[in-house]
C-alpha cells in the first residue's frame, strides 16, 4: 500500500465530512451540492441535497425516506471519480443497501464505514474488508461489555417468550427500530416459524420496501382497530409507539424491546420493557477491534459512540487513533421521523458516556 500524503482525505466541516480532492461530502448533516450517502437512516440520509449517490440496493429506501430526489445508483465496487478522488461503495452489513465508502486520492486511502456490524444478516449484503490507510469507524458499542450472542439465540428467545405469552392469553409487543432492525427480526423468524406478525403502520412502510427487494420474511399483517382481540399474537412496533394510544388496542400485553443497549439490564428497566433482547446491527466491542486490525490501516479515526475510550485501547495497541467529531447519532438516528435538511450542529454526539451504566436516551435509538 503507498505511504499516503500528509494532508487527510476527509475533512470536518460546517456541512459534515468533506472530500476536497473529490468535493464532496459523505453523509452531510446540512444542504450540499454532492452528497456520497453510506445508508438510509436518518441521521445520515438528509433532505436538502442537490443530487445523491448511494448504492443501489438502499435506493428503494432513500426514495420512500426522502421522496423525489435526485439518486445516483451505484453498484458495490463500482469504481467512480470526483474529481482527482477514485470512489467506491462496499457492503457495510448494516441494513440494506448500507456500503462504506472508499476513497483514494493523492497517494491515500480512507474507508468511511459508516455503520456496520459483522454478523450475518438475511436483509443485507455481508461487510466486506477493505484495506486502507485510515479506517473511519463508528464506535457506538465501543465497551469490552458489549460482546453479541449468536443472532439465532436472541430470535429462539423472542419465540419462546411469544408463545409463553400466547398460554398466559396476552398480546406480545417487540419494539424494532422501523428501519433494519424490524426487518431483520422478521427474516430471521422464518427459521423457526411461518406464523403471520402484525406491525405497526411504520414498520409496514418500510417492510413493502424489503419485499420489493426480495428479503424473505414471515408474514406480515396491519394492526387494525377493526380488531378487538390480539392476544397471543406478536406484534411488532417502533420505539415511541408504547407510550401512545395505539397501544390501548392490544389490552393485556407483554412488551419487549430489541436493542444492544439491552445489554446492560437498567436499560429496559428505565424504558418499562417486561423483556429486552440483545440484538443490535452494529458492531459489538471484539468486531470493532477484529475490522480496524483486518483493514490493515495505519490510523483509526472513530465516529460517535464510546470513541474516546477505543482510542485509547488502540493507542495502547501502538495503533494511530483518534476521535472525528460528527452529527451522527449512532444509536439515535431517529429513523421512524422524516428526514430533515438540518441537523446538530458539528460535534455533536448521541451516545451516552458513563462506562459503567450507559443510559438510552429518551428518543428512539437505531441499536
Amino acid at each position: 500500500m503507498p505511504e499516503p500524503t500528509s494532508a487527510p482525505l476527509v475533512v470536518p466541516t460546517a456541512a459534515g465530512l468533506y472530500c476536497p480532492a473529490g468535493d464532496f461530502h459523505v453523509d452531510p448533516w446540512r444542504p450540499v451540492e454532492r452528497a456520497v450517502i453510506t445508508h438510509g437512516h436518518s441521521d445520515h440520509a438528509r433532505l436538502g441535497h442537490a443530487r445523491y449517490w448511494a448504492a443501489r440496493p438502499g435506493l428503494g429506501i432513500l426514495r420512500k425516506r426522502l421522496g423525489d430526489v435526485d439518486v445516483v445508483p451505484v453498484e458495490y465496487g463500482e469504481p467512480l471519480a470526483f474529481g482527482r478522488a477514485r470512489v467506491s461503495f462496499h457492503p457495510a452489513g448494516h441494513v440494506l443497501g448500507s456500503a462504506q465508502i472508499r476513497i483514494e486520492a493523492d497517494r491515500a486511502t480512507w474507508v468511511i464505514s459508516g455503520d456496520y456490524k459483522r454478523e450475518p444478516d438475511p436483509t443485507c449484503a455481508p461487510f466486506e474488508v477493505v484495506a486502507c490507510d485510515t479506517f473511519v469507524s463508528e464506535a457506538t458499542f465501543a465497551l469490552p461489555i458489549y460482546r453479541w450472542r449468536p443472532t439465532a439465540e436472541v430470535v429462539d428467545e423472542i419465540r419462546e417468550w411469544w408463545l409463553a405469552n400466547r398460554r398466559a392469553g396476552v398480546a406480545s409487543v417487540l419494539g424494532c427500530y422501523a428501519l433494519g432492525k424490524a426487518q431483520r427480526v422478521l427474516a430471521e423468524l422464518l427459521r423457526v416459524t411461518d406464523e403471520p406478525v402484525y406491525v405497526h403502520g411504520a414498520v409496514a412502510t418500510l417492510t413493502d420496501v424489503y419485499r420489493e427487494a426480495g428479503v424473505a420474511m414471515v408474514p406480515t399483517l396491519p394492526v387494525s382497530a377493526a380488531r378487538k382481540d390480539y392476544a397471543g399474537e406478536l406484534i411488532v412496533a417502533p420505539p415511541g409507539a408504547d407510550a401512545t394510544p395505539w397501544m390501548r388496542r392490544f389490552g393485556k400485553a407483554s412488551t419487549g424491546f430489541c436493542s444492544g443497549w439491552m445489554r446492560v439490564r437498567g436499560n429496559r428497566r428505565r424504558r418499562g420493557y417486561d423483556r429486552g433482547f440483545v440484538l443490535s446491527d452494529h458492531a459489538d466491542w471484539p468486531s470493532l477491534l477484529r475490522t480496524i486490525r483486518e483493514t490493515r490501516a495505519r490510523r483509526a479515526l472513530l465516529t460517535h459512540g464510546h470513541s474516546d475510550v477505543l482510542v485509547r485501547y488502540l493507542r495502547e495497541q501502538g495503533v494511530e487513533a483518534g476521535a472525528l467529531e460528527t452529527a451522527f447519532a449512532g444509536e439515535d438516528g431517529g429513523t421512524d421521523t422524516p428526514a430533515t435538511a438540518g441537523g446538530p450542529p458539528l460535534g455533536a454526539v448521541g451516545a451516552p458516556t458513563d462506562a459503567n451504566a450507559p443510559a438510552v436516551p429518551e428518543r428512539a435509538r437505531e441499536a
